[in-house]
């Protein structure tokens, strides 16, 4: 059964809420986790994608778009919003206004929530939705 983590931000911006993201996404590479991060859409892939190579001066993290095709080095960060492959269900930061497809079979998710009422709105619909699976979240304030 999957370890759920929400994480609620005090700040209401979806960029505070990224740079967050790429914090836990490089915990979760430096522990050896190779995560997929689930995004709404290609644009919201893209932008994860361009702050994982700036957010921090001298920060590596390899990642890449997912488009379908598992990658050749699975060590690798896959960044989409299609459902993740197998072998990245492990660890998934979830940053789309869903829940994951089969979100059963992941190992860890970290949903990670701003203080805007429409990110909170289907953060609490996940939330019960976990619930109701008979799972209960970890809920991490961090205001």
């Amino acid at each position: 059964m999957a370890e759920i983590s929400f994480y609620v931000l005090p700040t209401e911006s979806a960029q505070e809420r990224y740079l967050f993201a790429c914090k836990l996404i490089e915990k979760a590479y430096r522990s050896g986790a190779f995560a997929y991060v689930l995004t709404d859409s290609p644009e919201q892939s893209l932008l994860i994608d361009d702050l994982l190579w700036t957010f921090r001066a001298g920060s590596f993290i390899p990642h890449q778009i997912f488009t379908g095709e598992v990658p050749v080095f699975e060590q690798t960060i896959l960044i989409g919003s299609n459902k993740p492959p197998e072998n990245w269900l492990k660890t998934v930061v979830n940053l789309s206004s869903q829940a994951i497809q089969d979100f059963q079979k992941a190992g860890r998710i970290l949903e990670i929530l701003d203080n805007s009422e429409t990110t909170k709105f289907s953060g609490r619909q996940r939330y019960r939705r976990y619930q109701q699976e008979g799972i209960t979240p970890n809920y991490i304030d961090m205001r």
